[in-house]
């Protein structure tokens, strides 16, 4: 009852006294399928329907989302920047560093979709380590505000957020940008930009905070993080803030060894490891004012089909309902459908 016309034979099909009725590679018209059914045969193996979506390309952003793309530009820049003055004078200058920071922060607090700015961020492929510290420090700055921090305390989660990884620019590049998967020793060496972080930002600015946050942004809540295995009392609240901001824009990002993740799906990852491994608070923050974000948002099916999420579920917030062009996709109860990109 599942064939259609068109579908192809993946096989040839006999009868039950062993006659061939269709042959190999036939492709099934209305007749046939009524063949087929007047020898009863119940079952038939078809050729797999290849899916070759053309996703829209969103390429204008709301008007309101669209005027921070070429603050996102510059403070891409900006951080390329700090990276080579970095690498020759082994500083940078914290006054450029505000510079960057100040407008963006003055136009998110305006921003209440943040999964579209998310998007936009993800738009640009051109350079993960640059991109990548940008979404750290706007996804801290948020976190910070949702947990009820004045703006002063998150304009700081946020400028930490960002400098954590100026570490990064002392390590060496066959490495930072390794395709294949890590030596134990070479991942020893990633391990390092934590350290090298802290004394960066330390030598640049003073400023203790942002230099502690760079150091422990990659401990966790059950001691299994780095450089010092701190458990969760003894890591800062910021530091938590930019774990979680951290993980998130990782798995969402291309990167040389993998390829980014859909966001719903890595909100879903976020949750299972915010049992042990990141803080509960920032995590379930984020989640929980991103999800509505999602509402209207064009999405790409696993089954080819294109469609908008309508609604999302209690019972499963990370498995939508979507309304594709011929029907509504509960994909809480249809887990054989998976979405595979949203975008705007």
């Amino acid at each position: 009852m599942d064939i259609q016309p068109g579908d192809q034979l993946e096989a040839d099909v006999f009868n039950h006294f062993g006659v061939l009725i269709l042959q190999k590679d036939q492709e099934l018209s209305s007749s046939a399928i009524v063949k087929l059914m007047q020898h009863g045969i119940d079952y038939i193996d078809i050729r797999p329907h290849e899916v070759n979506v053309q996703v829209p390309k969103a390429e204008l952003f709301p008007p309101q989302v669209q005027k921070m793309k070429a603050l996102f530009d510059s403070a891409v820049d900006s951080f390329e920047s700090l990276f080579e003055d970095v690498l020759i004078k082994g500083t940078f200058d914290n006054e450029q560093v505000d510079r960057t920071i100040d407008p963006i922060v003055n136009q998110l607090a305006a921003q209440k979709d943040v999964v579209s700015l998310l998007l936009l961020l993800n738009d640009n492929n051109d350079n993960y380590t640059y991109n990548h510290s940008l979404q750290v420090g706007m996804l801290s700055y948020y976190i910070a505000i949702w947990l009820g921090y004045p703006q002063e305390d998150a304009y700081l989660a946020g400028k930490a957020g960002y400098l954590i990884d100026i570490g990064k620019c002392k390590i060496p590049q066959d490495i930072l940008h390794k395709p294949g998967k890590l030596t134990p020793e070479e991942f020893e060496e990633i391990k390092l930009h934590t350290t090298y972080g802290h004394e960066i930002i330390l030598n640049s600015t003073g400023d203790e905070l942002s230099a502690l946050i760079a150091l422990q942004h990659h401990e966790r809540e059950d001691g299994s993080g780095y450089p010092k295995g701190l458990h969760g009392s003894e890591i800062h609240p910021f530091a938590k803030i930019a774990a979680v901001a951290d993980v998130y824009s990782a798995m969402t990002s291309n990167r040389i060894y993998q390829s980014k993740k859909e966001l719903l799906t890595v909100l879903r990852e976020l949750n299972e490891l915010s049992f042990g491994k990141l803080s509960p608070e920032p995590t379930q923050v984020l989640i929980n004012h991103l999800i509505p974000n999602f509402i209207g948002k064009k999405v790409l099916l696993s089954s080819g089909e294109i469609g908008s999420i309508v609604m999302t579920n209690q019972s499963d917030f990370f498995r939508p309902l979507v309304k594709a062009d011929s029907r509504f996709v509960d994909l809480s109860k249809m887990r054989d459908i998976a979405i595979t990109e949203v975008y705007l």
